[in-house]
Parts: structure tokens; sequence; C-alpha cells
């Protein structure tokens, strides 16, 4: 499907496309109310609590008051009710913000100021410099006479370094006056969320140029929420408007992920909605069983002899409204509100911020910190990861001559400085190929000083070596390029760009000489991507040696080569890359299938070799998260050797003989089976033994197996504790992650580039790095730091800490409900199995909304070891990973205690008033007091740190229970001496009962 664009047409788009309104809203003020309803009684909890809510309205079986639930639920969704509302209310003001925002734009030939909203496809709009651009924009003009301009792409893709945007071919030379006037067709794909590509057609009507169809790439579009830089003013045609530009389409709140935590509580949660069936059943039987034989026996029990034929379904009911607090209502609130708290702890440490950049730390996802504590594997990416993506140009190898292997720097190697300085041919070709085969703007200052502006970094130390060795890029004016070399000035007409991709995994330009005429295709790549393709006869086998000796190291390698081409092969080439490029169906696959027509038969000038040198703390960070029994895995886009050398000098793996790598490779599936059995087997054999086994793989052999043999890669992936997976795409990187989150591994990926984004996604815990490749990785993560080395912390203070703290949270709710559940079914046994309550409406509301919240939150300060205590001894985090401290054993421990302190306080209860005849009411509280008293000091006894603040907490929560109890039960009553009788009565049974429950606790 496509679009037609008719540019400067006033009316013909209006109807079939949308304007420039943006809405980021999930509601509206109709329909908040049924859709956010709908939403929270999508959760089968909620649907269980609205129907126990639902029966407490029938009076005939309804043992309290209805309030007793409708209260607890109604304050709960209002609450998360009141919190999506805020959120939804923010995004309306940003929108709001955005959609009055004034901007210029072409109307009747006249520019006006308009709100960007107005704004419809096929209008033409002005930006000025440091504008943020409203829409999707074709470029049909800019300040600069080449008609490029700079944009600033941080808010779209988090990369910090200007992009370049250039007119498309078309719109070359037209006159300023005339970008009023000018009139066309875009034809261009319908909307889609893909940031890098954009393929379309311009044609320009009569007089501009008359129907030539002129190919439009992403390098022809500024995108909605760029912002101009550097440049005085460009214009546009809109293409995509509202929520239908690439950003709009990109838009979506992520799926949320369920921690291994949250799974297990649903699952206890289902455990306990089992025995609360039962237990209903069973006292619903006997209910009617004692109803039909004891019942009808006592005078003051007035049953009527025939009854209605629901009559049978009163006394299980009744037990159902009275069980159903087994299941704590306020167990989802009380986590939401301590998980967010959690991640604010992140956010708020100062040991986690970068000051090198003075960037902090940040949670985006504040549901998942103690996940953090149950990593077992991390897939963790190379550059820019582990190393800091700032590359140096070290060594190079020319023509089979080897410079900087000395000194350690080829910018310094006397012989490679004399062959500059004579001109020597193959160092000035090499030279040529490293100064101009990118894609590096030269920027000059007012004092003559050039600087480049590089959207990799690999190229700008590529260039800034090539002016350092006097090959300066020096200025480029449309495509022409200019060279300055040893004082003379050298032209290149650039005439085709073949961009790097992934799968080509390697650049070209075809550039045109301006003194001689020659054309000639420059290259530089890979070496599986240059080498394979050098001209027959050509030795290669230095390039290799260079390649292999310069990987040892652990620097980043790249060949360079070129290849002249006749005129009348260019003309040829050419008439079909232009075709392909116009091609609105597979653009990407017919511009690569051209491409490789023209990258052949190279001559081979040489290779150069980048350090990246590892973050500071990258060593120690992995030996220590190795001994809390994590595994890594490396998954790097270098070559094999680059990446082992990375992995031995960051203690990713032992050297020999105490470590011993496995290598699988091949290219045909045979090779890959034999490869991969023979690893195999070699692993099952030293499983056993304590030496440090990995192997490496490359990205060819790796989709063989996956796709072939993914049963066995996956054994191969449970036995091994360490991988380098090497030369893979972003795609396999989410895949590898999927192959270990099928095994029930928890997994934690971390990237810093945009290569990245898919594999962060992927695992159960993102976390991105903020640095040079930009922000992209940062923003689509649920963690992002400055460093690699903050991940210890992250991991060991602030995953353990959150998981320790839920454990008990999510326990401790469960226990202090099962406590008050089970003193109500032991009174059923003393009240003839009928389904009476014990505890007043009142009471039961504020149960667990009031009275025993102030415990729960007091937990979320607990540590019951020190932060350095746990850095230094990591191993602890085994109890953490294999769920020690959450899970059917540990809940039945909390279970059991629920039980036997129930027993405690009933039985205490009924002895304390067996001497006199007590009120119902004076029970209940005697019997809730019990409750909140052991839940005192069972926090006291469960939490470590138990602060003064703690102490104050819990007595003061139980103050305030008589303070709240002693208001509704004895203002009532009549007279002065009534009052302070009941009190002291209470105070003397509360004295009492402290020793009692002490005692019954220890």
């Amino acid at each position: 499907m496509k679009r037609y664009v008719y540019i400067n047409d006033n009316e013909s788009s209006h109807e079939l496309y949308c304007d420039n309104r943006i809405s980021n809203r999930k509601y509206t003020v109709l329909n908040f109310l049924p859709k956010n309803l709908w939403e929270q009684f999508s959760r089968f909890m909620n649907q269980y609590f609205l129907l126990i809510a639902c029966l407490q309205l029938w009076s005939l079986i309804t043992p309290v008051n209805p309030a007793s639930t409708w209260g607890p639920l109604i304050f709960i969704f209002a609450v998360s009710a009141s919190k999506e509302a805020w959120d939804d209310y923010n995004r309306y003001l940003s929108d709001k913000k955005a959609n009055e925002k004034l901007v210029w734009v072409v109307r009747q030939g006249i520019r006006k100021h308009i709100q960007a909203q107005d704004i419809h496809v096929g209008n033409i709009v002005w930006l000025r410099e440091n504008d943020e651009v409203p829409c999707d924009l074709v470029l049909i003009g800019t300040s600069d006479p080449q008609g490029l301009c700079y944009v600033e792409t941080a808010a779209l893709d988090g990369e910090t370094d200007l992009k370049t945007r250039v007119i498309p071919s078309a719109c070359m030379g037209i006159d300023f006056e005339l970008l009023h006037k000018i009139k066309g067709v875009i034809e261009c794909p319908n909307p889609d969320k893909d940031i890098t590509r954009f393929d379309a057609n311009l044609r320009l009507f009569p007089p501009f140029i008359d129907n030539d169809v002129c190919p439009l790439t992403i390098k022809n579009t500024i995108l909605q929420s760029c912002y101009l830089r550097n440049t005085e003013w460009a214009c546009g045609v809109a293409v995509y408007t509202g929520n239908e530009t690439k950003l709009g389409m990109s838009r979506g709140i992520p799926e949320p992920k369920l921690t291994a935590m949250d799974a297990m509580i649903d699952k206890l949660t289902g455990a306990i909605f089992v025995f609360q069936i039962v237990v209903v059943m069973v006292l619903g039987i006997a209910g009617n069983v004692w109803k039909d034989t004891e019942a009808r026996k006592q005078w003051y029990v007035q049953y009527p002899i025939e009854g209605p034929w629901y009559e049978l379904l009163v006394i299980p009911l009744r037990f159902e409204l009275l069980c159903s607090i087994m299941i704590p209502i306020s167990i989802k609130v009380s986590l939401d509100l301590v998980k967010s708290l959690y991640a604010k702890f992140i956010d708020w440490d100062t040991e986690m911020i970068d000051y090198e950049t003075g960037i902090p730390s940040h949670a985006t996802n504040t549901a998942i910190s103690e996940d953090l504590g149950q990593v077992e594997y991390i897939m963790t990416d190379k550059t820019g990861t582990l190393t800091e993506n700032r590359m140096i140009f070290r060594r190079c190898c020319i023509s089979g001559v080897f410079y900087g292997n000395e000194s350690g720097d080829a910018l310094k190697d006397t012989k490679l400085l004399n062959a500059v300085a004579g001109s020597s041919p193959d160092v000035v070709q090499f030279l040529t190929v490293m100064a101009i085969c990118n894609t590096v703007v030269p920027i000059k200052s007012k004092t003559g000083a050039i600087s480049y502006k590089a959207q990799s970094q690999d190229e700008d130390a590529l260039v800034n070596a090539a002016a350092q060795l006097h090959m300066v890029y020096a200025n480029k004016t449309a495509n022409i390029l200019e060279i300055r070399f040893n004082g003379s000035v050298i032209k290149y007409e650039v005439l085709e760009i073949l961009e790097f991709t992934s799968d080509r995994k390697r650049m070209s330009v075809v550039v045109k000489d301006c003194q001689n005429g020659k054309i000639v295709l420059l290259s530089k790549g890979a070496d599986e991507a240059i080498l394979p393709y050098a001209y027959v006869g050509q030795q290669t086998r230095t390039f290799i040696e260079a390649v292999e000796q310069y990987a040892q190291l652990g620097l980043r390698t790249l060949c360079l080569a070129c290849r002249e081409l006749r005129e009348d092969e260019y003309q040829e080439w050419s008439l079909l890359f232009k075709e392909a490029s116009s091609t609105l169906v597979d653009r990407e696959w017919r511009i690569a299938e051209v491409c490789q027509r023209l990258e052949h038969d190279f001559e081979v000038l040489g290779v150069t070799a980048i350090e990246d040198r590892l973050q500071d703390g990258v060593p120690e960070t992995i030996e220590t998260l190795r001994k809390a029994g994590i595994n890594f895995w490396m998954l790097t886009g270098d070559k094999q050797n680059t990446a082992i050398q990375i992995a031995l000098s960051c203690n990713f793996i032992s050297p020999e003989p105490k470590g011993q790598l496995l290598l699988i490779d091949g290219k045909t599936e045979d090779e890959v089976c034999r490869s991969l059995e023979r690893v195999l087997l070699t692993m099952r054999i030293t499983s056993s033994e304590p030496k440090d086994v990995a192997f490496v793989v490359d990205g060819w052999a790796l989709e063989i197996a996956l796709k072939h043999y993914r049963k066995a890669f996956t054994e191969l992936a449970i036995l091994s504790r360490t991988a380098i997976c090497c030369r893979v795409t972003p795609s396999q990187k989410a895949q590898l992650v999927e192959l270990l989150k099928s095994c029930d591994y928890r997994t934690l990926a971390i990237g810093d580039g945009g290569n990245d984004v898919r594999m962060i996604q992927q695992a159960d815990i993102g976390v991105g790095i903020s640095g040079r490749e930009g922000l992209q990785a940062a923003r689509a993560a649920d963690y992002s730091i400055g460093k690699f080395r903050f991940l210890k912390r992250l991991i060991l203070v602030h995953g353990r800490y959150s998981y320790n703290r839920t454990a008990f949270l999510s326990q401790y709710s469960f226990y202090k409900s099962l406590v008050i559940c089970f003193i109500q079914i032991f009174f059923s046994f003393i009240s003839g199995v009928s389904g009476t309550s014990l505890f007043n409406s009142v009471s039961l509301m504020a149960y667990n909304v009031f009275y025993t919240s102030v415990p729960v939150l007091v937990s979320v300060l607990d540590k019951d070891l020190s932060e350095g205590t746990v850095m230094q001894h990591p191993q602890i985090l085994f109890y953490c990973q294999a769920g020690r401290l959450l899970n059917p054993s540990t809940f039945a421990g909390w279970f059991g205690r629920s039980l036997f302190h129930a027993i405690v306080v009933f039985v205490i209860t009924i002895h304390a008033y067996a001497y006199e005849k007590s009120e119902m009411e004076e029970l209940s509280m005697v019997a809730l007091s019990g409750c909140i008293w052991l839940q005192a000091f069972v926090v006291a006894l469960e939490t470590n740190s138990f602060t003064i603040l703690q102490h104050l907490a819990i007595w003061g929560n139980l103050v305030a229970f008589y303070v709240i109890n002693w208001i509704f039960s004895a203002i009532p009553a009549s007279g002065m001496y009534t009052i302070m009788f009941r009190l002291c009565r209470q105070l003397s049974y509360w004295i009492t009962m402290s020793v009692s429950f002490t005692l019954s606790v220890f």
C-alpha cells in the first residue's frame, strides 16, 4: 500500500489523511470510568473481590456489613484510577503544548504562522535553526548552497551526534523564492515505525522538472521531534502527520514483564484459593448438618420448616465471605507501592552516578527490581559496554608493510611518516580511502580549524588519523570533496555512496578524480567482506596475518580496498542502481544485489587497527558477579580473535590451563553439526571438573545451529557458563536471549547502542548504558546506568535487598490475613458453624488498610546485611537466585505460623473472658488487638535492622488501634464511669496478653 502526497495542494489531502494533532492519551473524559474499570476488572483478583463484594450485598448471607469489603475495594480502585488519571492528564498537557506550538507553513504561496496541529499532509513547513520538527518532512530546500542541513536525532533514536540530511537531486538549484510555489507529487509507503528507512519517489511538475522520477531515502527526510542545528533555515513537505509519523507509530506502552516472584505469588494465591474452597465446602456441609440436627432443637433458633431452594447454599456462601480475607485485598497496592520505592532508591543512589558525564542511574521500570537479585545469565555487548567506545588509531598494514608494531602507535612510526613525506603511491592511496570512504562531514570554525562530525567512532578515528598523516579531509561542497595532502589540493566528485549494512558488512563510495577523470570505487569493511573479493592473483596472506595479529592484541580491524571502473561499466551499473533505488518494494534487497555487482575484484590496500580500551572496573565487576554465580555471554559484532582477547582481559574467561576455549565453526550444516557434537561431548565430560570451559561461535555457524540443531545448542547453553558469540546480528542477539529464557533462566541483557535494543527488550531485565553511541539503548531498557561497573551494585545491593524485602512483604501479607481468617474459622465452632463473624465491619475494613499497614512499610528499609558485606561476599546472592526466601516451603512455614498464632490468640481470648459474660464487641477487640500485637512482634523478629523509627512506627500503630477502638466502643456508652472502666479493663487485658504473646512467639 502507498500514498500520494501532492505538494503545496491545500485541499486534496485534507480529507484523505489526518491532521497533525498529536494524542497520546489513553482515556477521554467520557470513557475514563468505564475503560479504567474494565482494565482493572480484567485481572482475576479484582474479579474475585468484586464477586465477594457483590455477594455481601445479599443480606441473607453476609456475616458483616458490606462496607468491610466495598470500602477497601473502592479505596484500592480509587488509588489505581487516580494514578492512571494523573498520568493521562500529564500526557494531555504534553500533547496540548506540542499541538499549540506555532510553526511557519506556506498557504496560497504565503508563509503563515499556524498551530502545529493544523499542519496537513502536503503542506510546506519552514524551520529555523534550533526549531523542533513538528511532523515527518521530505526536505526540498535549505540555506546551504549544497542542500545540506544538520539535525539532532537524540529524541528519536537517542544518538547524540548530528546527522546530515540532504535535499533530493530534483530540488537542487531551485531558487529560494520559487520554493513557495513548488508543485509535485511524492509517492511513498503507508506510515510505519521504521526510522531507518523511507523508500519513496518524488516527481516535480513543470516548470520545475518535467515528470523526472527522483528516488527518496531516509537521508532526504527530517523526522518529527528532531531539531534543526547549524543550519539557518530548511523547508520540507509534510508526508506523515499526527500519530501517523514514524515516532507516533513507534509510541506505545511496552508489555509488562512478569517477575519470577510475581509468578510465584500468583501460584501461592492459587493454592490459597483452592484451600479456601476446601475450607468453605467443609464448613458449609458441617453448618448445614448442625442446622438440621442441633440448631432446630434450640428454642432461640427459629428456622422455617421449609426454606427456599437455595437454603443449602446460604451457610457455604457465608463462609466464602468470611474466608475471602485469606487472599489479602491490599497485597497488590502494597507491592506496587514498595516496588516504586525500590526504583527510587536506585535513582537516589549517589554511588551509581558517573561523575565523568554526570549521568545518574535510573529505573524506568518500577515493577521488576526484585528480579535483579535472581539474575542467572548476563548477555553483554562488547563495544561501548565493556569498552569505552573511544577509538584510537594504533597500527596499520599497507601493501604488506607493518607500521606501529614497535612503537605501538603508527602515527609516530618514523617509517610511515617518511613514506607519507615521500608521497609513496601505496600509502597515499591507503590514506585517501581512510579520508573519504565515509559519511563524515568536515566543519570549519571561524579560526580555520577543521573538526569532523561522524556517525560512528570508527570513521572518526580513521579520518582524524588520516589528517594527522597530512591527508586532510578539508571541505565538502555539494558532491565535491576537497583533500589536502602535503601542500596540494585534490578534488573528488562523489558519484554514489553504497551505505554500510549489517548483511554486506562494508561500505563503498564511487568517486571521480577531478584531475584525471578516473572513476574509482573505494571500499572499507570487515575482513570477510573484503579479502574474499580481492582480484584473482593478489596475495592476501599478509593481510590475513595482519588481521589475526591485530585481533590477538584486542584491536578492531578494517580492510581497505579500491577498484578502478571503466566509464561504460559505471554508466551501465548506475542505471541499475538508480532503478533499484527508486523501487518501493524490497528496495534494500534490490540495492544490496546491485552493489554486489560492483564490489568485486578489489585491490586490497591494507588493514587498519583501532584500539577500544576497556572501561574502568570491568574486570573486577565481572569477576565479582561470576563469584555470585552469574554466567556471562558476550554477544558482539566483532571478529573472533578480537572478542577472545577482550574476554581474556576482562576476566570473562580464564587463560590456559585453567580455562579452555571450544570453537564451533563451519560453513555447512555437516561441518557445524560435527563441531557442535564435539564441543557438546567435551562439555559433558568437563562439566564435573573445576575447569573454566567456554565455547566460541560465529554468526554464520550460530544461524545454522539455531535453525537445524536447536536442541543440541540448547543443551550446550545449559552446560556452559560462558560463551562468546562473534559476528552476530541484532536479531541473533535477541534469539539467544529467548533461547536462555526458554530454559527458565532469568536473563539480563546490557548494551549501549541501537543494535542492542532488541536484545534488551527481549531479556527479563534490560540495562542500557548511556554511552557515546547515544541513549537509544538506555531509553529502551528497564534500567540505565552510566558505566558497566555500576552493574555490580545494581545487582548485589539493590537487586538483593529488593528480593529480600519483597519476599518478606508478600508472605507477611498472606500471614496477617490468614491469622484473622483462622480466628474466624475457630470462632465458627463455638457459634454453631453458622458463619457468624467475630469481628465487626469497621475492624475488618481497617485491619488490612490501616492497622497492619505501618509494619508493612517499615520492612521497606530492612537490611539483613550491610552493603559492604554483600559486595565483599557476592556468594550470598545464591540464596536469591535459588529462590530460597519465597517458595512453597517458606510459604508453608508462614502458613503454619499463622495457624499457630491464630490458635494462641483465640485460646487466650476465650480464657480471658471465660469468667464473665462479655459482649461480642469486647471479645472482638481482644482478638483483634492480639492479632495486631503479633504483627508487631513478627515484623520485629523478621526484620534485621530494627531501628528506633521502626519501633516508633509499630508501637504507634498499636496505640492508634486502641485509640480508634476506644472511640468507637466507649463514646456511645453512657457515663464517664463506664468509659473509664472499659478503658482500664482493656489495658489490663492488654498487659496480660502481652506476656502470653511474647512467650508464644519465642
